[in-house]
């Protein structure tokens, strides 16, 4: 098997266990916010199946940022879509968000923005600390 793939899927299992745990907490803290608020148990399921399965992306899709042939342009589309699939996926099969096309507009530009915010900080800190780390091997 690719190592890739080995890598993805070790990844994709060591983590996953975190997005039911994240959802059961966003669950905890809805229930102080709202007294009506109530789920079946399909909702519940549907819930842990999907953050699991969303947590398991998360994880798995950094292997992309590590494949030495792969150029970065080609490296970030395959992670971002990865991802915004993932996150849409889950976002609809929960109904945390309608089947409308103008809320899904607008998830996917909230998405886009956090998600380059995010890629942006991560590779200037990355940057800024292996040039640091050249001056001192220098």
């Amino acid at each position: 098997m690719n190592k890739y793939v080995k890598e993805f899927f070790h990844r994709g299992l060591m983590f996953s266990g975190f997005g039911p745990i994240v959802a059961g907490i966003v669950y905890y803290i809805v229930s102080f916010t709202d007294s009506n608020f109530q789920l079946t148990g399909k909702q519940v399921l549907i819930a842990i199946i999907s953050t699991y399965f969303l947590a398991f992306i998360q994880a798995g899709v950094s292997v992309f940022n590590q494949i030495e042939h792969w150029s970065l342009p080609k490296s970030l589309l395959f992670h971002f879509l990865s991802l915004y699939i993932a996150y849409v996926s889950c976002y609809l099969v929960n109904t945390w968000i309608p089947f409308d096309i103008t809320v899904i507009l607008i998830f996917t530009a909230i998405f886009v923005v956090i998600y380059f915010v995010i890629w942006f900080t991560v590779y200037f800190i990355v940057k800024s600390t292996s040039e640091n780390l050249n001056k001192k091997l220098n």
